[in-house]
């Protein structure tokens, strides 16, 4: 630290050397316009006296905004003038506009450039343009790297004030009145003592048992043990304290006194460990902080009240906490041992405010994004949201950011940074900025603090050139896509499409590109949502086009058939671009679950409707219900894509709104589930409609279902192991599994390859395929003979009347397709398509068994209805593009950071997407009935 012996001779020598030199020497103290809060200056009167007396002329620049006024300046000696080019230093605190820099002077300032801060970039343009040499304070150092010249300490005490006031504000608004309520933001007292009386004076009433009851202990952690934390630290050791470990903070929060409060002080090794292997050690962490892994969220986090940040972070550096991690720790808190009434209620969660005095948006707080303002304090930051209001109110936790806290206390700020910068002053006295670099013979730390001399960069920080480089490319890649900072491909545009664009399309942020096949559609979607990209695209016959498409792209959403899923996530594999999918994952897209993995990219599945909001709505049912000590006995599901009752007037009481062939497909599928303890396997080949039965959750509408796919393993992923009877099923209006049937007696649903339906052969109608598929040599049968063969293979006369009326005995010519359920396909998509003008219908049911600890059994059930719009969106596209869409946006903007190949399981996921569906109005009801 600055404070060692070694340092401390090292500052005497400056200071000494120094003095002959001072005689004729001119300073400047510049006037302040970066903020009008900005108070502070970079030495007080007191500084200035000292100069002075050592024969330096001190100019100050008139404002009266200085928390020490001009008469304190003048009375110390200092000239007060507007001109200050006499002065060949210019001192300041913060950034100097271009305009007023005066060329071929030395500047001292935070110039917050060394990152290559996009906007501050024209500053130092400027600078190296105007020949002048810059000294940042921000890169005073000693020899052990540790920073010398800061406000740190102030930033500690100002924030610290600053969020004791707003968790007294944030405490009301959740109904509770604490001593908190007393404490004002730190600029509202005349200095930092008068703010620590009133810390001072809450802690007295805390100490008397003030404290509401139903909060729990209260407790502070506070990161690193640098000057932002030893100042905040002072600040807290106002109130009634006790300090514990981190090994202890859980003990604390949980069953700590109500008066007083907890601290801890958080260090890298409390937190920070090796991902491969564990443990920690400093010096490698510095090197290689890629190889290191945070724990901070699931060992300190949790039991936090208030988290005071101030530690330094640096790219590549793990975060303490991610915006998923917020998910997570801002779920609702489970104290029942906490005394709690209506007019005392229990916290919704423990976590109730962050001070983030690093202020470094989307740094070690990565939900932090965007600095909070002096007038503007504080923050709502609402995980399952994702968003910020300026509010008490509501969900979330207070999070307060300003990146001028030290302005607050100005003249505190100005005492204690003046202090800190006059042993410097001396040998930044001898800079003189039209003379080279090289004949100077300035000390190591101010040496290594100047960034720019004679119109260069100086070879420490030449490295700025290849930061604002890299810059570059990524501003060249938005300007490209417009006003884009993030770039989605949409591969396909069929129905979904149009809600997945729409949802996406109202952040203005995001590019959107769509590629598809079909030609006209594509430009449909583009002419709709203006700035929208159509390219054509044939994933399957082109994947180098694919390839370069991903590559322009931050996640691709993949609204193609499900056979082509695996091709695409190929290539984001390959590219390092995330995917999104309504799909099922399929075995070939787990098998890239570690190549994702090691590609750093998501791969998320099912997020629409069967599968996906099916999901969605169960796992909210079941850790509901697993929250107050329930047990889910029992889980049934059923869901479908149905026309509105008005349009099912068809044999199949169905219309497709895309490809028929799954919908088909499944009703010759196998199926497993549990029933009543005991598993049930229905084979693949037909077997499946002999299980339909009647649903009677919604009488009015005269449902069937049937069972889909393998439900049993949906009792370890849903987590409802102690269920005895666990179904997933499918919904469709009753008479469809009976007609599906008869088109299977008939041979129409087979997959493999009939000579009939070769492309190279003759033409042939719908009856004599019939014919064909019934084994009959002639064609020409009578037309009664051929109804009763049908009969006669399946065992009723109905199934006459079900060809008839879709058209399969008709002497229409086929559109072969090679085998027969894909001529069939090919038909019924434009036989019975739901139309334009027409409505279609989306039915989700869950009912669950549950048992209570007192042993009362509740039968609930969850109905989703959702209608389509004739001239809008339809219900299926509705429910699959917006979860879709809604998963794509959360991907890309870092809420969900789990790799490889994922589905929307976790609650940080699920949580948000039923949220933000609920705003677009698709919204479920529950019943519930005790027996």
């Amino acid at each position: 630290m600055w404070k060692t012996k070694k340092f401390a001779s090292t500052i005497q020598n400056l200071t000494i050397r120094g003095y002959a030199t001072s005689r004729a020497k001119v300073i400047a103290i510049r006037r302040e316009d970066q903020s009008i809060w900005e108070r502070r200056a970079p030495f007080s009167p007191s500084h200035v006296r000292k100069l002075v007396k050592r024969g330096v002329k001190v100019i100050v620049q008139p404002s009266n905004r200085r928390s020490y006024p001009m008469p304190a300046y003048i009375n110390a000696g200092a000239t007060v003038q507007e001109d200050i080019s006499e002065a060949s230093v210019i001192f300041g605190v913060k950034q100097v506009p271009v305009n007023q820099l005066i060329p071929e002077k030395t500047y001292c300032i935070f110039s917050h450039t060394i990152k290559a801060q996009e906007t501050n970039l024209p500053l130092l343009d400027a600078i190296l343009e105007k020949r002048i040499r810059l000294i940042d304070y921000e890169k005073l150092m000693d020899e052990k790297g540790n920073r010398v010249v800061a406000f740190g300490k102030m930033a500690g005490i100002a924030g610290t004030i600053n969020i004791l006031h707003g968790l007294g504000l944030r405490l009301l608004a959740l109904g509770h009145h604490t001593p908190f309520m007393h404490i004002g933001p730190a600029h509202n007292y005349r200095n930092a003592s008068m703010a620590r009386q009133a810390v001072r004076d809450a802690g007295y009433e805390i100490a008397l048992g003030m404290m509401p009851k139903s909060i729990g202990p209260l407790t502070f952690v506070f990161t690193g043990s640098g000057n932002v934390s030893q100042g905040s630290q002072e600040v807290f050791q106002e109130l009634p304290h006790e300090y514990v470990t981190p090994e202890f903070l859980k003990k604390a929060a949980e069953h700590g006194s109500l008066n007083k409060v907890y601290g801890c002080e958080v260090r890298r090794s409390h937190y920070l460990e090796r991902a491969d292997g564990g443990g920690f050690d400093p010096v490698e962490y510095e090197e290689h902080p890629e190889r290191y892994i945070s724990t901070f969220s699931k060992k300190i986090a949790p039991y936090a009240s208030v988290i005071i940040n101030g530690i330094y972070w640096a790219v590549d550096s793990p975060k303490l906490l991610t915006i998923p991690d917020a998910k997570h720790l801002l779920k609702p808190a489970h104290a029942p041992w906490l005394p709690t009434s209506f007019g005392a209620p229990a916290l919704p969660h423990r976590m109730l405010g962050i001070c983030d005095i690093s202020a470094d948006p989307g740094g070690s707080i990565e939900f932090m994004n965007e600095c909070t303002t002096i007038d503007t304090p504080f923050c709502l930051y609402d995980a399952d949201r994702n968003k910020d209001t300026n509010s008490f109110n509501g969900p979330g936790v207070l999070v307060c950011s300003i990146d001028n806290m030290p302005t607050q206390i100005p003249r505190e700020s100005t005492d204690f940074f003046g202090d800190l910068l006059y042993p410097f002053t001396f040998d930044i006295l001898q800079s003189n900025a039209k003379e080279p670099l090289e004949n100077h013979n300035f000390s190591p730390a101010i040496h290594g603090a100047i960034i720019a001399s004679n119109g260069k960069l100086t070879p420490n920080y030449e490295y700025i050139q290849e930061l604002r480089k890299s810059a570059g490319k990524s501003r060249h890649k938005v300007e490209m896509n417009g006003s884009a900072e993030k770039n989605v491909l949409i591969l396909g545009a069929g129905r979904v499409a149009s809600p997945l664009i729409e949802y996406l399309y109202r952040d203005k942020s995001v590019g959107i590109t769509v590629a598809c096949e079909q030609r006209d559609l594509g430009d449909a979607l583009s002419n709709q949502y203006p700035g929208v990209e159509s390219v054509y695209l044939n994933a399957a016959e082109n994947p180098s086009c694919l390839q370069e498409l991903v590559k322009k792209a931050d996640v691709v959403v993949s609204i193609l058939p499900a056979g082509l899923h695996p091709i695409v996530a190929k290539a984001c594999v390959n590219e390092g671009v995330h995917m999104v999918t309504a799909s099922y994952m399929s075995n070939e897209i787990k098998g890239l679950h570690e190549a994702a993995q090691n590609a750093g990219i998501t791969i998320l599945n099912e997020v629409g409707l069967d599968p996906g909001i099916d999901h969605l709505l169960a796992l909210e049912c079941i850790e509901d219900v697993k929250a107050l000590g329930g047990r889910i006995t029992s889980f049934e599901s059923f869901c479908g894509g149905l026309p509105a009752p008005e349009y099912s007037d068809n044999p199949l009481r169905y219309k497709f709104s895309w490809s028929p062939r799954g919908a088909l497909l499944n009703t010759v599928g196998s199926a497993r589930y549990l029933r009543k303890g005991q598993i049930v396997e229905i084979s693949e080949g037909g077997e499946l409609m002999r299980a339909a039965k009647p649903l009677d959750f919604l009488p009015g509408f005269n449902l069937e279902g049937f069972p889909n796919r393998d439900s049993i393993k949906y009792s370890k992923v849903y987590g409802i192991e102690e269920a005895t009877t666990v179904l997933r099923g499918t919904i469709r209006y009753s008479g469809f599994a009976h007609a599906a049937r008869q088109l299977q007696f008939l041979g129409l649903l087979d997959t493999e390859s009939h000579p009939t339906l070769h492309e190279q052969g003759p033409e042939v109608t719908w009856r004599k395929l019939i014919c064909d598929l019934l084994g009959l040599e002639d064609a020409n049968i009578f037309y009664d003979n051929l109804k009763n063969k049908i009969s006669e293979r399946t065992g009723t006369d109905t199934a006459v009347d079900i060809l008839e009326e879709l058209g399969l005995l008709d002497e229409v010519k086929v559109v072969k397709c090679g085998t027969p359920l894909d001529t069939l396909t090919h038909y019924l998509a434009t036989k019975l398509p739901v139309e334009k003008h027409e409505r279609d219908l989306v039915i989700l049911r869950h009912d669950l068994g549950i048992v209570w600890p007192d042993y009362k059994i509740e039968n609930r059930g969850i109905n989703l209805v959702v209608y389509g719009d004739p001239y809008g969106h339809s219900a299926m596209a509705k429910t699959v593009g917006y979860p879709t869409a809604i998963a794509t946006k959360m991907v890309l903007d870092g809420e969900i950071q789990e790799r490889g190949c994922i589905l929307p399981f976790a609650r940080e996921v699920y949580r948000p997407i039923l949220q933000r569906l609920r705003a677009e109005g698709l919204t479920s009801t529950e019943t519930s009935k005790f027996v």
